[in-house]
C-alpha cells in the first residue's frame, strides 16, 4: 500500500487564557493537545481518527492541513514536509472543518469561482466540476441564493464543494456529517466511499461510532493527544464486539494506567 500522509511524532501544546483554565477546571497555563501521535494514511482508503472532544482530533487534522504547525515532529504529504513545503501541500489537499465561515452575502456560485481561481484551476476544468459537484450535492438550485439565506445542511453542503474544486487528491474532513439531516449525510458518505474507490486519501474526524463502522476502512483510536490503537475494525474487534464497546474499554484502561 502506498503511504500518501505520514505523521511523524507530532506534539501540539496551546497555552490557555485564564478563561479555558477556568472552563478546563485546571491551573496548568499550557494544554498538550497532541502528544508523541503517528500513523500513515494510504492511497485508496478512508482512515478515521476517532476521540471525543477535545482529544486532539482537529488539533491534527489543523496539523495535517498546514494551518498549524506541530511544535515537534513532522508531517508528510506525498513526501512534502507540512513545515518545509506548505505550498506544495496545500495544492494536494482539500480541507473541510466547521472552522470555515462563508460569508453571509456571497453566493455558491461566486464562491465556487473564486476558490478555483485561488487554486489555479483553468475556467473550463472549474466549470465542469462546478456542473458535477452542484448537481452532485443539490447546490445547483441555490448556486444565486446568498449563503446568509440557506439552511444549515446546504451551506455545510456548498462549504464541500468548496472543499473539492481543484480536485485534490487527499481529502481531510472534521466532523463531515456534524450538523447534517440523514438524508445530506447519506449523501455525503456515498461521495467519500465514491472518491476512495476513485484512489483518493480521506482522513476523516469523527466521535461518531457508526460512521466509522460504515466508511472507514482503518481507524486510530485518540485519546487525550495519544494515538492508542491503529487498525481495521477485524484487526481491533473480538468476535460480536463492537466498535462502541471496544472504544470504552479502552477509554477504562487507559484511565486505569494513569
Amino acid at each position: 500500500m502506498v503511504s500518501t500522509v505520514s505523521v511523524k511524532n507530532i506534539t501540539k501544546t496551546f497555552i490557555l487564557s485564564k478563561k479555558q483554565m477556568k472552563i478546563q477546571n485546571t491551573d496548568q497555563k499550557t494544554k498538550v493537545a497532541v502528544d508523541g501521535l503517528s500513523f500513515d494514511a494510504y492511497k485508496g482508503e478512508i482512515f478515521g481518527l476517532l476521540g471525543p472532544n477535545g482529544a486532539g482530533k482537529t488539533t491534527t487534522l489543523r496539523c495535517i492541513s498546514t494551518l498549524i504547525k506541530p511544535d515537534s515532529g513532522d508531517i508528510f504529504i506525498d513526501n512534502f514536509s507540512v513545515i518545509k513545503d506548505e505550498d506544495q501541500v496545500r495544492s494536494s489537499i482539500g480541507f473541510l472543518t466547521s472552522d470555515l465561515k462563508l460569508e453571509d452575502f456571497f453566493t455558491p456560485n461566486y464562491l465556487y469561482d473564486y476558490f478555483s481561481k485561488l487554486h489555479g484551476v483553468d475556467m473550463a476544468t472549474a466549470e465542469a466540476r462546478k456542473k458535477q459537484l452542484f448537481e452532485r450535492f443539490g447546490v445547483a438550485q441555490f448556486r444565486e441564493v446568498k449563503v446568509g439565506e440557506l439552511s444549515t445542511g446546504m451551506r455545510q453542503k456548498v462549504q464541500i464543494v468548496i472543499s473539492l474544486v481543484h480536485d485534490p487528491d487527499i481529502i481531510i474532513f472534521d466532523e463531515p456529517t456534524n450538523g447534517l439531516d440523514v438524508l445530506t449525510a447519506k449523501v455525503v458518505t456515498d461521495y467519500l466511499k465514491e472518491l476512495r474507490d476513485n484512489g483518493k486519501t480521506i482522513i476523516v474526524s469523527t466521535h461518531i461510532f457508526s460512521l466509522v463502522e460504515k466508511i472507514c476502512d482503518r481507524v486510530g483510536i485518540i485519546l487525550d493527544g495519544k494515538l492508542k490503537v491503529v487498525g481495521t475494525l477485524a484487526e481491533l474487534l473480538s468476535p460480536g464486539e463492537n466498535l462502541e464497546d471496544y472504544f470504552f474499554l479502552l477509554v477504562e484502561g487507559s484511565e486505569t494506567h494513569e
